[in-house]
């Protein structure tokens, strides 16, 4: 069974820390989302009302994936022992390649960080 409050802070919340393995994960559902909405949009007639549906849905979804991305990299980079802040650094051009990377491969704090107890649970 899914459990809704797990999969809210794991794609909304800033607190607690993540695994190398559920930031990639979760980051590619996250962008996945949005590229299929894309997809939908550009099958409809250009101009229709269902062209318009799918890009206020591809809209409003990618603010909630750009959040979600957000949101997954602060808890990656807290589960390396860094502030939060430092996942702003995939919001840079050139940098948020090297960034992403590092947070796909350097493995995080073994044990418990100022930012949780352990990886994939809420702080």
């Amino acid at each position: 069974m899914i459990d809704v409050a797990q999969l809210v802070w794991l794609f909304l919340r800033l607190k607690g820390r993540i695994s190398r393995a559920a930031y990639l994960l979760a980051g590619l559902l996250a962008n996945l989302v949005p590229f299929f909405l894309l997809y939908r949009f550009t099958l409809v007639p250009e101009g229709s009302p269902e062209s318009m549906g799918w890009a206020v849905a591809f809209s409003v979804i990618g603010v909630v994936s750009i959040w979600a991305v957000f949101a997954l990299s602060v808890k990656r980079v807290h589960d390396l022992g860094k502030p939060g802040a430092y996942a702003l650094a995939l919001f840079v051009p050139v940098i948020s390649y090297v960034a992403f990377i590092v947070l796909c491969v350097v493995p995080g704090e073994p044990g418990p960080n100022r930012y949780g107890e352990a990886t994939n649970s809420p702080a």
